[in-house]
């Protein structure tokens, strides 16, 4: 074996790189020094990248800084008491959690008596009071635990009068050695009503226990105590911003070198209740008076204030943006959220818009030949655009789906699947941090948290909205005007933008004009009776309720679709202003989806979809189209298969920009572009990823499928022991039935003759068994590989040299 350091991600350029790279350098290139920063159109100028060049003044850590509220359990704690539940709390067990005390820690055990009321998990709790806390004050608890029993979840809970509730999550590592896990409560926090008892929840499918060792509440402030200055991702109701933070008084000066008007776009906030900040913004030219250009009050802790400050008649000059914050405390913290400077000039570097449709199924839109109009206006874009017509997600649920093409790595490969609320590791980079390194500005509009905060790809991005909006069927043009609005405070260029709209997902409530264009109100109303009562693996639950499979299925049919016209609607309308804006020529429209949707298939799919492979349609086959007028010609359709993880290598080429470090998707810019013919492109396979981490082996299992040209394969991987139970309900849905059955390891299917996967050649044809069974075996080992190196996050690892070989062959790592 050889040790080989693997740098994982490009990022990190000095400034000497910068200086080099013509019209792009936020760094003088013309013999200043190299602290004086240079305000240019192609390049907005981000003051928290460049904290390390102010002058700080003041700013010192208070002497008062509150401190954690603790509990070490290698003394006793009796206010920590098991919960009994009073038969209101279905996912809570009636019988209170078994107790005991270790040498150093609380033992917490579940077993057959713990499940909860619904029947589907083993329960343990514990509860203790605390002074009606304000849940923004307590941002963070953190808690040191062992456990050696696999699949386990920890909770932590939250009690506000009735109310008993999970705010926070994480996995628990089943290797008996003391772990610390860090659970942040939601960005929401502050719309809690005030806490009566906080706890912990042991969540398992099986018997076990955890020893805790020590519970840790941090105030809001601590977080801020690491440092007198600093930056970090700041969450403020559905806002979410890098912030610079201050303690008042302070005073950061930064050095700039002025060329021309330009605009100072930021948003101010506070971090305690009570505090009051006043924040001032000035500029002080050389043989000048200083010239105030804003100041303001700030006292709402909960919400963000938006703010900007014109920087007018500036003819090129060295000069000094001053940012101040004082207080009615010494000490308190204060938020610079954001603070971009743009000159009020068009940028050369393309804007990009990466829209997301959550949901959308390419086999329920007309563009792609669905006979209902659901999507006139993509119709008519296609004209600009090119159309892919085989794009395939990479797996089946957005919070799968969603890392893996915003990083271009599967998910099995990027990490190992235990929880929805899984963080994508620090050892890869983002497409929000490739453009956010390239200079763009960057903004994240999405109606899903799994698309944003909940997976953590808020990471280094300038602006996130996380909008709940009144029903998920109007996500569209709530975000958009989002959109709209932050590029109004935030005019500079260029711009990576990321939506993902929820109007055809669950549950399916099309608003007006839309509403009844495929349904009548009665069969709406009746739908929503019958949704609650049928379930759609239970053949006999739809004839308890009086109806059959197809009534159920056209109905959810007509509402899904209703949602898709919505969404065409409300893109027609987005793209129109973006025309009327004057940047079209300039911008890269990407429109693609997270995965399909089974809205009404399983009238038509044998048995129930969800049994079937996920290389089926109307699960994994998404739209995908690419626009960028006067570079990609329109009108064309590809027929050539294309997967999701294909996107951000795509962008990257589109841009000019470095590749990553480690990839499995492919840039299609050459087809885009027109350099390579689609008859002269070399087709490749095309996976799906839903392997997920068994809760009691601790064992990847689920299904790695395959789309190569004619031939689709799905490969059933379970634990080592065949005999072994499997559970995956821990980690919720989206695992097919193989690991259960009794059907074969992988089954092979004729995707051009036999697009629903109604029937298996492994009779007839028993060398694509063969074929595919090594393939996707082999896949599965090359993304451990991979997970190991991005495990590593740029350390040594060990790996054989034919294992780094064989990922620089298939073009994975660089």
């Amino acid at each position: 074996k050889v040790k080989r350091k693997i740098i994982m991600m490009l990022g990190r350029l000095s400034s000497s790189v910068l200086c080099v790279l013509p019209c792009l350098s936020l760094v003088s290139c013309s013999g200043e020094s190299a602290d004086s920063l240079l305000l240019q159109s192609a390049s907005p100028l981000k003051l928290q990248e460049h904290l390390d060049a102010a002058t700080v003044t003041g700013s010192q850590l208070p002497r008062d800084l509150p401190q954690p509220v603790e509990w070490h359990f290698d003394q006793p704690q009796p206010e920590w008491t098991p919960f009994a539940n009073p038969g209101t709390h279905p996912f809570l067990p009636m019988q209170a959690a078994e107790v005991s005390r270790e040498a150093d820690a609380l033992r917490l055990s579940v077993d057959e008596r713990s499940r909860t009321l619904n029947g589907r998990q083993l329960i343990g709790t514990l509860l203790t009071a605390v002074p009606d806390w304000d849940a923004a004050d307590w941002p963070v608890v953190v808690v040191r635990a062992r456990t050696s029993d696999p699949g386990q979840t920890m909770f932590l809970l939250g009690e506000f009068g009735p109310q008993l509730g999970p705010l926070a999550q994480a996995p628990l590592h089943g290797d008996g050695q003391v772990q610390t896990y860090r659970l942040e409560l939601p960005q929401s926090a502050g719309q809690i009503p005030p806490l009566e008892r906080i706890g912990l929840a042991l969540s398992s499918q099986a018997p076990g226990s955890v020893d805790i060792l020590s519970v840790s509440a941090r105030p809001a402030e601590v977080e801020y105590g690491q440092a007198s200055t600093g930056v970090r991702s700041v969450a403020k109701g559905d806002e979410i911003r890098e912030a610079i933070y201050v303690h008042a008084p302070a005073r950061l000066s930064f050095p700039v070198r002025l060329a021309g008007e330009a605009n100072l776009a930021f948003a101010v906030g506070s971090v305690r209740a009570g505090d009051t900040l006043r924040f001032r913004v000035a500029l002080e030219i050389p043989g000048q008076e200083p010239r105030v250009l804003l100041e303001q009050t700030a006292t709402d802790r909960d919400r963000w204030l938006e703010l900007s400050a014109a920087i007018e008649d500036a003819a090129p000059v060295s000069a000094s943006l001053i940012l101040e914050t004082d207080a009615n405390r010494p000490g308190a913290v204060g938020l610079w959220g954001a603070p971009i400077v743009s000159e009020r000039r068009d940028a050369s570097a393309p804007d990009i818009i990466f829209y997301v449709i959550d949901g959308a199924g390419a086999d329920w839109m007309s563009l792609y030949g669905y006979n209902r109009r659901t999507t006139p206006f993509l119709e008519r874009l296609a004209e600009e655009a090119v159309v892919f017509e085989n794009a395939y997600s990479n797996a089946t649920s957005t919070p799968v789906s969603t890392p893996s093409y915003m990083t271009s790595l599967l998910y099995s490969a990027l990490d190992r699947y235990r929880s929805y609320f899984d963080k994508i590791p620090d050892g890869v980079t983002t497409m929000a941090e490739h453009f956010e390194r390239a200079g763009h500005q960057t903004g994240v509009f999405v109606s899903n948290p799994f698309a944003s905060t909940a997976k953590g790809l808020e990471r280094s991005v300038d602006f996130v909205r996380v909008m709940e909006p009144p029903v998920p069927a109007v996500s569209s043009e709530h975000l958009h005007r989002a959109f709209w609005d932050w590029r109004k405070r935030y005019p500079g260029a260029p711009y990576w933008a990321h939506f993902q709209t929820t109007d055809v997902h669950e549950p399916f409530r099309p608003m007006a004009p839309f509403s009844g264009l495929f349904i009548t109100p009665e069969l709406r109303a009746s739908y929503i009776e019958w949704d609650q009562a049928v379930r759609w693996s239970d053949t006999a639950s739809y004839a308890a309720a009086g109806i059959t499979v197809e009534q159920h299925a056209l109905a959810q049919q007509a509402l899904y679709d209703e949602g898709m016209a919505h969404q065409d609607h409300h893109l027609k309308r987005f793209v129109r202003r973006l025309k009327a804006e004057g940047r079209w020529e300039n911008t890269i429209l990407v429109i693609g989806s997270d995965h399909g949707y089974p809205a009404g298939s399983h009238r038509i799919m044998p048995g129930h979809p969800n049994d079937a492979p996920y290389i089926h349609p109307f699960a994994t086959r998404v739209p995908l189209l690419f626009v960028w007028p006067g570079h990609i010609e329109g009108g064309r359709r590809i027929q050539t298969p294309v997967s999701m993880v294909d996107v951000l290598p795509t962008l990257l080429e589109l841009a000019g920009l470095p590749q990553p470090e480690a990839k499995q998707g492919r840039s299609l810019a050459p087809l885009l572009l027109g350099k390579v013919a689609e008859a002269e492109w070399e087709p490749y396979p095309v996976f799906v990823d839903v392997l997920v981490t068994d809760s009691r082996s601790g064992e990847l299992v689920g299904n790695i499928e395959v789309i190569d040209g004619r031939w689709g394969a799905a490969l059933c991987v379970r634990p080592n022991d065949p005999g072994e139970e499997v559970s995956v309900a821990a980690v919720g849905d989206g695992l097919t039935d193989c690991t259960a059955s009794e059907r074969d390891r992988l089954l092979v299917y004729d995707l051009w003759d036999d697009p629903l996967l109604e029937r298996p050649l492994n009779e007839q044809r028993p060398d694509l068994v063969r074929k595919y069974t090594e393939l996707l075996e082999k896949q599965v080992e090359i993304n451990a590989t991979l997970r190991q190196l991005i495990e590593g996050g740029g350390q040594s690892v060990e790996l054989l040299p034919e294992q780094l070989e064989q990922l620089r062959t298939l073009g994975y790592i660089q």
